[in-house]
């Protein structure tokens, strides 16, 4: 599936706005049927990341990537897995975790029957490194979804 070009703005309220205009007017609905939700407040955590304890940073390498989210929901061919709650420290069926272009990661949260929110999306890094496992690495260890 193409995916669109990056999408370059000044700052970060026009992201916002375009975030809002995209995903919080009406739902997307997934190549397989479910209808995703999006709240003007996921913008927040989906497009700032903490940087070592330091009030969060605004990433424009997430915010360029705003018009993929979609994209990669409704892609049939992405990489699909279940999530992981890091509060239970086990796998979530109710989380879906999608990996499309590589490294690019959409996570959404089950709510319904076809229904689910968006909980984030983010390019993830794949600073492993001796003894540590990349975030893509970890998904991908992970059950797929069914």
């Amino acid at each position: 599936m193409a995916y669109p070009p990056l999408v370059v703005y000044g700052s970060a309220s026009e992201y916002r706005s375009r975030f809002e205009r995209m995903y919080c007017q009406a739902p997307i609905i997934t190549f397989d049927g479910i209808e995703v939700r999006f709240r003007k407040t996921d913008f927040d955590h989906a497009f700032y990341e903490s940087v070592a304890r330091k009030d969060d940073t605004f990433s424009r390498s997430r915010a360029e990537r705003i018009d993929w989210i979609q994209v990669a929901l409704q892609d049939p061919d992405a990489e699909r897995y279940i999530g992981w709650d890091r509060i239970r420290k086990r796998y979530d069926k109710a989380r879906r975790v999608v990996i499309v272009m590589g490294n690019y990661v959409v996570v959404i949260a089950m709510t319904g029957h076809h229904r689910a929110r968006f909980v984030t999306a983010f390019v993830a890094d794949d600073r492993g490194g001796e003894g540590r496992v990349s975030t893509i690495e970890k998904i991908r260890r992970g059950p797929k979804w069914a």
